[in-house]
Parts: C-alpha cells; structure tokens; sequence
C-alpha cells in the first residue's frame, strides 16, 4: 500500500510535470517519471504515465505531415524503435529495484547533458535512414529501460531542421510508436498492471492543471532561466536515484 502523504507527492509530481511541457512544449515523462520513482517501482512509475502520454501524442500526432506521413518518413526509426524498446523491456526483468533506480538515474544524466550542451549538427538527407535507425536503436533502449527518449529523439529532429508544425508532428508520432510498444511489453512481462493504466486515467487531471498553469508561465518566466532550473532540478533527482 502507498502511504496516504505519498499520493500528495504523486500528485505534486503531475502538476510539475505538465508545467514543464506547458511551458516548454516536452518534459512531461522526464521530469514526472524520476519523481515518481523516488517514491514507487520503476515499472509502476512508467506506468502510471501511460494515458498522460499516450492521449497527448494522439492528439498532436496529426500535426505536420500527419499520422501517415510521419509513419512513412520515420518507417525505420520507429520499426528499430519498436523492436529495441521489446527487447530492453524484457532484460529489465533481470535487474533488482536498486539497478533499475540506477539505470533511470543514468538515463536522466543523459537526457540532463543532452539539454545542457544541446550539440548543434545537421543530418543531410541522404543520411536520414540510417541515421534514424541509429537513433531508434538508442531510443528504444533508453525507453525500454526508463521511458526517457525525449531529448535523444529532439535532437535528431532538430539535425533534420524541422519547421515548428513539422516538429511537433513528427516527435509526437515517434514518442506514441515507442509508448506503445513500451506499455504493451511491460503490461504483457508484469512490470505493469491493468490497475497502474487505470490509474493513469486519474492522473489526467493533475496533469492537465499543470499544462494550464506552464502555458500561463510561459509568457511570464524567462524560458533561459527556467530550462537552467530545471536542469538543475534533475540533476537532484538523478543524484537521489543514484543515492
């Protein structure tokens, strides 16, 4: 049983995180999912962001070219996607609680210099396939192992030089074909339950408040001090995973 103090926390940790993506447009698992595990199992934390995560990508997946054009365009990076993303699902089953608190601690170290250094490179076109199954692979074993893909995938997206419509399309069909694949191993391994997804239901709610108050934030907070802070603010989770 979670302690009654707990559910205000899990709370808190939904509000935060739909802040962050409605000030910034993204961060909705990388901030909510680490402060989630530092009260939960990993797999219930993932688990209770599948609605969240799932209805927000359907809906803005038919931005840009749309659903089918997103799908055709990013055809190998998203079938690796699926495929790593099963297979690291299932090597997670042989990791204790502590290794897998390690392992999303890393991940978010990761995601943390992804977004400090932001590496500034553009991928020609004609490299676009292979370097798209690159980055699938990588995704699908970061989000296999922790749901963190976000800033993997953003700044493959942002070497393709995408106009703002086509960016958000694109992500938001790239990070439903690799939740689903995702949800479906971990529900189908045990690292989840048919409960966990119906408590993603509720978790609507708190996040949809957070997404009201991050885009009235977003007017009002300088957008540079605010990344620095919540940069800052996953380093701490990352380093209390890790402790």
């Amino acid at each position: 049983m979670v302690p009654d103090y707990t559910w205000l926390f899990i709370l808190g940790a939904f509000v935060l995180g739909g802040t962050v993506k409605g000030a910034l447009g993204v961060g909705l698992p990388l901030v909510t999912v680490p402060m989630l595990s530092l009260w939960l199992p990993i797999g219930q934390a993932i688990g209770l962001m599948v609605m969240p995560v799932l209805l927000s990508n359907l809906i803005q997946s038919r931005e840009g070219a749309g659903l089918r054009g997103n799908l055709h365009r990013f055809a190998g990076m998203i079938a690796t996607q699926f495929a790593v993303t099963i297979i690291a699902v299932r090597l997670t089953l042989a990791m204790s609680p502590s290794e897998l608190e390690t392992m999303v601690a890393v991940s978010l170290l990761i995601a943390v210099g992804l977004m400090a250094f932001s590496p500034q490179f553009t991928v020609h076109p004609r490299h676009e396939g292979a370097a798209g199954i690159g980055v699938g692979a990588l995704s699908g074993l970061l989000g296999g192992i922790s749901s963190l893909t976000g800033p993997l995938v953003i700044a493959y997206l942002m070497a393709l030089r995408l106009n703002r419509e086509a960016f958000v399309g694109s992500i938001s069909v790239i990070y439903l074909c690799g939740a689903i694949p995702l949800y479906a191993a971990m529900l189908y391994f045990g690292r989840i339950g048919l409960g966990d997804i119906g408590l993603s239901i509720l978790a609507l709610a708190p996040m949809g408040a957070g997404l009201l108050i991050g885009r009235a934030l977003r007017t009002r907070v300088n957008e540079a001090f605010f990344r620095k802070l919540l940069l800052l603010f996953l380093t701490v989770i990352a380093i209390l995973l890790l402790s």
